[in-house]
């Protein structure tokens, strides 16, 4: 309980102005600004509306004025990388049951898409870490999660399942950009509330599905003609609605964010996979404490980027993603150093 707050002084011009109460006034200005992460008040407004933003991440209070030093990321060798994306790969398969087989040409090309990205924006690669590569391409539609390792072609897939991205043709439906992008701690993310709007969908997916925010991105306006003009939308990875549109996967659909299945959502979000800075801000701060999972097992191998590459920019590579990606939908994605 917070005691009586005392006047304010205040210096103006040179005289000194007591306002009684101007500081009871700010706190609770700020109290408001500031909700709680993990309970309903700490939820965007519209939470469970794709592309939803986050709540701002202000200053934790009370400041520590010695903060513990954040743990030091682990950094594996080439041995023992590929053995943890092994034991990741087989873990994938017992926890994703829509699961899919990546050919060994699909994985090449998207492996050459992913450093292309990767060069374009300059991202530190500079230890073992596990990338979920996105191919928006149409006729695609899929994500692999994939060890990278610097410096090396031969990246090890760990699993692979359909995705949604952006679609055109309908108002304010943006098309979900290329690029890295990062789960930064400078940006929290949240939970899903699992409430269902108008037509009674639950855009994020069920209460407790994990949302990703990668903040503020350029995207082409999905329902203007080629040359499409661009314009700033709220890029999020999130779960869709169980029942009417997990089902829809594998087809553009969203208004610009990367929806993936929930059994996907889960596991990214139990291991740990692009949750690396957030794991070293959840030892000095609650809200990242209280935002990760309590039964989660974090992989030495966790990264921070989601790649988005476009295989149908790449007419070499276009039609070996979408030949092979009319392989059998359902298919274990056994992998070991492939």
């Amino acid at each position: 309980m917070s005691g009586a707050k005392g006047p304010t002084l205040l210096f103006i011009a040179g005289s000194l102005l007591l306002v009684p109460g101007l500081a009871c006034a700010t706190g609770a200005a700020q109290a408001v600004s500031a909700p709680s992460v993990g309970q309903a008040g700490g939820q965007p407004a519209q939470a469970d509306q794709e592309g939803a933003p986050s709540p701002p991440l202000t200053p934790a209070e009370p400041v520590l004025k010695e903060a513990p030093p954040l743990p030091e990321i682990p950094v594996l060798n080439e041995e023992d990388a590929r053995a943890e994306a092994t034991r990741l790969n087989s873990a994938f398969r017992h926890e994703v049951p829509v699961a899919l087989k990546v050919s060994s040409a699909q994985k090449a090309a998207w492996i050459a898409l992913a450093k292309e990205q990767i060069q374009q924006a300059s991202f530190p690669l500079d230890r073992p870490q596990v990338v979920l590569v996105v191919d928006r391409n149409p006729a695609v539609q899929r994500m692999c999660l994939m060890l990278a390792l610097p410096g090396q072609s031969d990246w090890q897939v760990i699993g692979s399942t359909k995705v949604s991205t952006g679609t055109t043709g309908r108002k304010f439906y943006y098309i979900t950009p290329t690029g890295v992008f990062i789960n930064t701690a400078d940006i929290l993310g949240y939970r899903a509330l699992g409430t269902k709007n108008e037509n009674g969908i639950m855009g994020n997916g069920t209460k407790g599905m994990r949302v990703w925010d990668f903040g503020w991105q350029w995207a082409e306006k999905g329902w203007l003609p080629v040359p499409r003009e661009k314009g700033q939308i709220r890029l999020e990875m999130h779960a869709t609605d169980p029942v009417y549109l997990e089902s829809r996967l594998g087809h553009v659909a969203s208004e610009g964010c990367i929806r993936i299945p929930s059994s996907l959502n889960v596991f990214i979000d139990k291991h740990g996979l692009i949750d690396v800075e957030d794991e070293q801000m959840a030892v000095i701060d609650n809200r990242f404490r209280a935002l990760l999972r309590p039964d989660r097992v974090a992989t030495p191998l966790a990264g921070s980027a989601v790649i988005v590459v476009d295989s149908a920019s790449r007419p070499d590579l276009a039609q070996v993603t979408i030949s092979e990606n009319k392989a059998p939908a359902r298919h274990p994605a056994q992998q070991t150093h492939s």
